[in-house]
């Protein structure tokens, strides 16, 4: 799938499927959709199996998921991507869903699921796009990004003395939070973000940075998306998880007390 670097859950499924006696062509990552169709038009499989592992790349395989239907070519999703129930695979129009690389087996063992209607387009899917707030949040993710980054440096003043690499790292991480709060927003689901904080909470845990510290990020983000009533509550229910999170731990706390107080990410 485009933009999917993670190679190694697709290739289980695909030799897996070998071992049940199916005719499997194996593409490998980062295949663009374009190519992914082109293919399929040179090779009328059965069934395409979409692997992604990151919910950041849940619009791409909604894009992938509804080009390949076109063709008339039915999709099985599976990776965490698509959440541990598949809810977001059925959310995205998928025909079949599976957890691991035997049960897509065993889900194939019993036919492949019935090809697909073409007159399908994704905004069926997904009628809150209609709001267009993912659209205009994607396109300003850089800006989101950078200004975040700037006024994260007036509110947080031991930023000044951050090396090269902790002023990078920290960007990264600011640019990673507008990439799920964009992915939640595609799909409607505060726990893309939600889910996301909370994996960062203990990453940041074993740099001895409190996980709090991603409070000011949250905050300033809501504060330039005062007029998107979906990324606010998004937003709202990611602050609203990390003030919940179990008491820091004595490293944490620790840190967290240091002159200058609690550090951002990347701190």
């Amino acid at each position: 799938m485009d933009q999917e670097w993670h190679a190694l859950p697709a290739r289980l499924v695909s030799e897996t499927l070998r071992l049940r006696g199916w005719q499997v062509d194996y593409p490998g990552a980062q295949v663009p959709t374009a190519h992914l169709i082109g293919h399929v038009h040179r090779t009328g499989p059965d069934v395409v199996c979409l692997s992604s592992s990151l919910p950041t790349r849940l619009p791409l395989a909604h894009s992938a998921i509804t080009a390949v239907q076109a063709a008339g070519t039915p999709v099985m999703a599976g990776g965490l991507a698509f959440g541990a129930d598949g809810r977001y695979a059925r959310l995205l129009g998928a025909d079949a869903w599976a957890p691991d690389a035997r049960t897509a087996a065993d889900r194939l063992a019993e036919g492949p699921p019935a090809r697909p209607v073409p007159a399908h387009r994704a905004i069926d899917d997904l009628p809150h796009l209609g709001d267009q707030e993912y659209t205009l949040v994607a396109k300003s993710a850089t800006r989101l990004v950078r200004d975040t980054f700037r006024r994260l440096e007036q509110h947080v003043p031991a930023m000044r003395d951050y090396s090269d690499e902790q002023r990078e790292r920290t960007a990264e991480d600011i640019a990673h939070i507008v990439g799920f709060l964009t992915a939640a927003l595609y799909v409607d689901a505060d726990d893309v973000l939600t889910g996301f904080l909370g994996w960062t909470a203990e990453v940041l845990a074993a740099r001895r940075v409190p996980a709090r510290s991603l409070l000011p990020c949250l905050g300033l983000l809501e504060k330039q998306l005062h007029d998107f009533p979906r990324a606010r509550r998004i937003l709202a229910a990611g602050r609203a998880a990390l003030v919940s999170l179990p008491a820091l731990t004595d490293a944490a706390r620790e840190a967290a007390g240091r002159p200058g107080g609690p550090r951002p990410p990347g701190g």
